[in-house]
C-alpha cells in the first residue's frame, strides 16, 4: 500500500515539472517574435537649430520607411532654407545679405513646419515642427539718431521739435536721456526711442550781455542698453534774439496812450497860461489908452480959452504919467510866462510830430523797438524840462483843447516872425 502511494505521488511530480517547462518555454517563444513598425514616423527630429552667419546646415532626416515611397517639404521657412523632397536632407547657408537686407534677424526663433507623406497613401503623413535661430558674434553698436541735423538756427518765440530714432546693433537702446549747457525742458517726455523733443524758445533766452545777440545750446541726447554702453548724439542749437511782438505791441499802445495823455495835460497848461498872458496884456492896453487919453486930453484943455480948462489940461497929463507905474504894479509885463506857453507848445508839436513819425505800419513791424525807444527818450526828456511847470488838469474835453490850440488866432501869435 505504501508503495502505491510512493508511485502516484512521483507521478504528480513528473507531471507538475514537465507542465511547468512548457509553460517557461511558451512564454520565451512569445516574447522571441519580431514587433512590426508599421505607424509613420521621423526618427531624428532635431527640436532646435542654432547657426552662425556664414555658415552653413547640411542634416539628413530619416523615417522609419522606404525613402522612395515618401516626399518631404516645408511651409513657413527662413528665407534660405531648403529640403530635399526626395530624401528629407535639410540644407541651409546663412548669407550675410539676408541680414544686410532685413530679410533675416538675428536672435529671433523661426518656426518651421515640416512635413512628410507617402505618395501613394497621402492620409499616411508626419507632420511636426522645429526653430531655428541666427546669432552673430560681431558687435554692431547701437546709435541715437535725431531727425535733425547736428546744427540748427532759430529765433527766440519759435518751436524746436524732432524725433530721438535709433539704430539698434546686437543689443537695443533701452532708455534716453538729456542734458544741456543751459537749463531747459522738453514739453514732451523723452525717454525711449522714438520719443519727441519739443522745446518753446523764450523770448528772453538771448541776454544783452550775449555775443551778436545769439547764444548756443548744447543738447547731448545719451542712449543706454542693458549692459550699460552708451551713445550720444549732440544736437547744437544757435537761438538768435527776436521780437515779441505781442508784448512789444502791448507796451507801445501803452506808451501812446501815456503821451496822449501827457500831451493832453500840456495843452491844458498851455490853455491857462495863454489866458493869463491875454489877460494881462488886455489890462495893460487899458492902462496904456487910458493914459494916452489923459495926455492927449491935457493937451486939448490947454488950449481952451477958460482958466479952469487950461489948469485941468496942467494936470491930466501928470495924471496920465501917474497911470504908468499903477499899470505895471496891477499888470506887469511878465515875459517869463510868454517863455513858458512857446515852451510848452514846442514841446506838444514836438511829441505829436514824433507820435506821427513812429506810428507802425503793422502788427509785426520790425522797427517797433527803435520806435518805441525814441517815443521813450523824447518823453522822458519833455517831462525833465517840463518838470518846473505844474500840469494843470481841468474837465474841458480833449476836443475843445485840441480847437484852442490849432485855433489860427493862437497859431499865428506863436508863429516865429522872419525879419
Amino acid at each position: 500500500m505504501m508503495i502505491k502511494k510512493n508511485i502516484v505521488s512521483l507521478i504528480l511530480f513528473i507531471a507538475a515539472s514537465l507542465s511547468v517547462t512548457a509553460q517557461i518555454k511558451t512564454d520565451t517563444l512569445i516574447h522571441q517574435l519580431p514587433v512590426t513598425d508599421s505607424t509613420l514616423r521621423i526618427k531624428n527630429i532635431n527640436p532646435y537649430f542654432t547657426l552662425h552667419v556664414d555658415s552653413s546646415l547640411k542634416y539628413q532626416l530619416e523615417i522609419n520607411k522606404d525613402l522612395t515611397k515618401y516626399y518631404w517639404f516645408l511651409k513657413n521657412g527662413p528665407v534660405g532654407l531648403k529640403i530635399n523632397k526626395d530624401n528629407g536632407l535639410l540644407t541651409f547657408k546663412a548669407e550675410k545679405a539676408y541680414f544686410l537686407s532685413g530679410r533675416l534677424k538675428y536672435d529671433v526663433e523661426y518656426k518651421v513646419n515640416l512635413s512628410v507623406q507617402n505618395l501613394d497613401f497621402p492620409a499616411e503623413r508626419v507632420d511636426t515642427s522645429f526653430a531655428i535661430l541666427f546669432y552673430n558674434t560681431e558687435i554692431i553698436p547701437s546709435r541715437v539718431k535725431p531727425t535733425v541735423t547736428n546744427t540748427l538756427f532759430v529765433d527766440e518765440g519759435d518751436t524746436v521739435t524732432f524725433k530721438i530714432q535709433c539704430d539698434n546693433g546686437n543689443f537695443p537702446i533701452e532708455e534716453i536721456t538729456y542734458l544741456s549747457n543751459y537749463p531747459i525742458k522738453s514739453l514732451t517726455p523723452v525717454t525711449k526711442c522714438n520719443d519727441d523733443f519739443t522745446w518753446y524758445i523764450p523770448f528772453d533766452f538771448v541776454k544783452e550781455t550775449d555775443k551778436d545777440k545769439q547764444k548756443r545750446l548744447e543738447i547731448y541726447f545719451i542712449g543706454i542698453n542693458k549692459f550699460g554702453n552708451r551713445d550720444t548724439a549732440t544736437i547744437q542749437i544757435f537761438v538768435k534774439e527776436n521780437i515779441n511782438y505781442p508784448q512789444q505791441l502791448a507796451e507801445y499802445s501803452n506808451l501812446k496812450v501815456i503821451i496822449d495823455k501827457y500831451v493832453n495835460q500840456l495843452k491844458s497848461s498851455f490853455r491857462l497860461v495863454d489866458k493869463k498872458i491875454r489877460k494881462t496884456k488886455k489890462t495893460r492896453s487899458s492902462f496904456d489908452l487910458a493914459s494916452a487919453s489923459t495926455v492927449l486930453g491935457g493937451t486939448v484943455f490947454s488950449t481952451l480959452p477958460g482958466d479952469n480948462q487950461q489948469t485941468t489940461g496942467k494936470i491930466l497929463p501928470s495924471v496920465g504919467i501917474a497911470l504908468v507905474p499903477v499899470k505895471e504894479a496891477s499888470a506887469p509885463n511878465n515875459n517869463a510866462d510868454q517863455n513858458v506857453a512857446t515852451l510848452i507848445r514846442s514841446s506838444i508839436k514836438r511829441l505829436e510830430y514824433l507820435l506821427a513819425e513812429n506810428s507802425l505800419v503793422g502788427e509785426r513791424d520790425p522797427e517797433i523797438l527803435i520806435k518805441q525807444r525814441k517815443l521813450k527818450d523824447e518823453l522822458k526828456q519833455t517831462q525833465i524840462q517840463l518838470i518846473d511847470i505844474p500840469i494843470a488838469e481841468d474837465d474841458t474835453s480833449n476836443i475843445e483843447l485840441d480847437e484852442y490850440f490849432n485855433n489860427p488866432k493862437i497859431n499865428k501869435k506863436y508863429r516865429v516872425k522872419q525879419n
